[in-house]
């Protein structure tokens, strides 16, 4: 299987593992996955996740775990979207930014200081690329 897009495929086995009430998910790793997961876990979105290794003789292929939370038997998550794509970059200054669900939810950005929500970059008063929507 060819990942062109690893955010967009992490995020696809995410709604479809809630889709079936899974527990958890296992998704291919990569850096900027474990720092959007990160970002998910402080803001709520998801209980943990961890990185493993998928075979001990190749020890440069790593998977993540995702554990997904839910409430009352409802993922906590209603709607994952991405943002920006390999082909189509969304940047945005610090004053464009944008808030998702009128702060219910969190916007993900990648900046020049690391990953974080649009709230954080904000704050810090740095713009970067869009990458997920979670509310």
């Amino acid at each position: 299987m060819s990942r062109q897009d690893p955010v967009a495929d992490a995020l696809t086995r995410i709604r479809n593992a809630q889709a079936v009430n899974h527990k958890d998910v296992i998704i291919p790793g990569s850096k900027v996955l474990l720092d959007i997961f990160k970002v998910m876990q402080e803001e709520g979105f998801i209980a943990s996740y961890e990185e493993f290794l998928v075979d001990e003789t190749k020890p440069a292929i790593k998977s993540i775990k995702v554990v997904l939370r839910y409430f009352k038997g409802k993922p906590v998550i209603e709607t994952l979207k991405r943002l920006s794509s390999p082909g189509r970059k969304q940047y945005m200054k610090v004053d464009d930014l944008p808030m998702e669900k009128n702060g219910l939810g969190v916007v993900i950005v990648t900046t020049s200081k690391g990953v974080m929500t649009t709230l954080a970059a904000k704050k810090l008063g740095v713009g970067g690329e869009l990458l997920v929507a979670v509310y």
